[in-house]
C-alpha cells in the first residue's frame, strides 16, 4: 500500500522555470521571450543562474523536505543554511550516486578538482537515462570547487529572480496548481495507483514509483507535460507532474494554447508521422525505431521528445530503458482543441450515448 503525500507549493516551479528559461527550445518556448525574462536580471545574477541551470540537478528532493514549498520560503530556507553547505544540503539528494557524492564533497573541501574526479563523475552518472555531458560535469566540479562563493551568489540571484519575475508569476500559477491537486486527489479515490500516475503524467509509466511505500506528488505548471521522478529514500519517492491547464500557455497572454501548438507542430513532420504509425503497431525503444527509420538514435530521440511534449506517446521508464507507444486517443483531444480554438462558439460536447 502506497501512502500519497500532496504538495502544491510554487518552489518547484521557481526552479523548474529557470530550467525551462535556459532550455526554451526543449519546451517549445519562444527563445526571444525566454531571453527577455533572463535580461531582467543584472548580469552577475544572470550568469549565476545560467551556471546553475547548466550544471546542477533541480533540487526537488530538498524542496519536498521543506516545511513549506512556496518559492519565497525556499529562498529563505536556502539563505538560512551556512554558505559553505548550501550545495551539500540542497543538491546532494538520496539518489545521488555514492561515488559522485564523495567526489563532490572532497572537491568542496579542497576547493579544486582534477582529472580523476571528472572520470569518477562520468562513471557514476553513466547509468543515468541521460548521462550528463563531460563539459557539464566539469562545470559542476567548478561550482563545487567554489561551493561557498557560489552558494552565496545563488541565494542572491534567486532572490533577484523572485523579485523581478517569479513573484508576479506566482499569482498565475497558484490557482492552477491548487486545482490540479484537488482534481488529482479526487481521481486518486477511484483509480489504482498505476492508472492514477499514468493519468497525472499524461502517459508516462514509472514502475519504480509504483513500488514506493510513500510517494510525494507535486504539480508543476512550467514542466508540463513532462515529469520528474526522484528517490527520497529506499522506499520513498517524489513525482513532480505537469499541471498546466489545457488552454494555457507558458507565455502570459499567448494567443494559441501550448498543447494545441505543440500537437500541430509534432504532426507537421513526416518522420514523426511515421514514428506514430510504427508506435501504433507496437511499443518501441528509440534504438528499435532508429533501425526501422534508418536514422541516427539522437535524431529519433529528438522526434520522440517532440511527440512527448505534444502528449502523443506513452512512455515507460524502467532503469535506463525507455519504451514508447502511440497515444492515439490524444489525436481526438487535439482535434477538439483545434475546433474549440477555431470555432469558439461551437458546441463541442461529446454526443450522448
Amino acid at each position: 500500500m502506497t501512502t500519497l503525500i500532496w504538495q502544491t507549493g510554487t518552489a518547484y516551479d521557481l526552479f523548474a522555470s529557470l530550467h525551462v528559461l535556459h532550455r526554451p527550445q526543449e519546451f517549445g518556448l519562444r527563445r526571444a521571450w525566454a531571453a527577455g525574462v533572463r535580461a531582467r536580471l543584472p548580469e552577475a545574477h544572470r550568469r549565476t543562474l545560467e551556471r546553475f541551470a547548466a550544471s546542477l540537478l533541480l533540487p526537488f528532493p530538498w524542496v519536498a523536505a521543506l516545511p513549506r514549498q512556496d518559492a519565497a520560503e525556499a529562498v529563505e530556507a536556502l539563505r538560512a543554511l551556512p554558505a559553505d553547505s548550501r550545495l551539500t544540503q540542497a543538491f546532494l539528494a538520496a539518489d545521488t550516486p555514492p561515488d559522485a557524492r564523495q567526489v563532490l564533497l572532497d572537491v568542496a573541501r579542497r576547493g579544486a578538482w582534477n582529472a580523476d574526479d571528472l572520470r569518477t563523475l562520468q562513471r557514476a552518472f553513466a547509468a543515468f537515462p541521460k548521462p550528463p555531458r563531460k563539459a557539464a560535469l566539469a562545470e559542476r566540479l567548478n561550482l563545487w570547487a567554489e561551493a561557498t562563493t557560489f552558494g552565496e551568489a545563488l541565494v542572491a540571484a534567486l532572490a533577484a529572480y523572485l523579485e523581478v519575475f517569479f513573484a508576479e508569476e506566482e499569482a498565475r500559477l497558484r490557482p492552477a496548481l491548487s486545482e490540479a491537486v484537488a482534481h488529482a486527489r479526487q481521481r486518486a479515490e477511484g483509480l489504482p495507483l498505476a492508472d492514477l500516475l499514468l493519468a497525472l503524467t499524461q502517459g508516462v509509466r514509472f514502475p519504480e514509483a509504483e513500488t514506493m511505500t510513500r510517494l510525494t506528488l507535486a504539480p508543476s505548471f512550467w514542466l508540463s507535460p513532462l515529469v520528474v521522478f526522484r528517490r527520497l529514500g529506499e522506499t520513498e519517492g517524489l513525482l513532480v507532474f505537469g499541471a498546466r491547464p489545457e488552454g494555457a500557455s507558458l507565455v502570459p497572454g499567448e494567443g494559441v494554447p501550448d498543447a494545441l501548438l505543440h500537437g500541430l507542430q509534432a504532426l507537421s513532420d513526416p518522420t514523426r508521422l511515421r514514428i506514430l504509425r510504427y508506435l501504433g503497431e507496437r511499443a518501441h525503444t528509440p534504438t528499435e525505431l532508429a533501425r526501422r527509420l534508418r536514422l541516427r538514435p539522437p535524431t529519433v530521440v529528438h522526434h520522440l521528445h517532440a511527440l512527448r511534449l505534444a502528449g502523443l506517446v506513452y512512455l515507460t521508464v524502467e532503469g535506463r530503458q525507455r519504451r514508447y507507444a502511440a497515444r492515439i486517443e490524444q489525436l481526438e483531444t487535439l482535434w477538439r482543441q483545434l475546433r474549440a480554438f477555431t470555432t469558439p462558439d461551437a458546441d463541442l460536447a461529446p454526443p450522448e450515448e
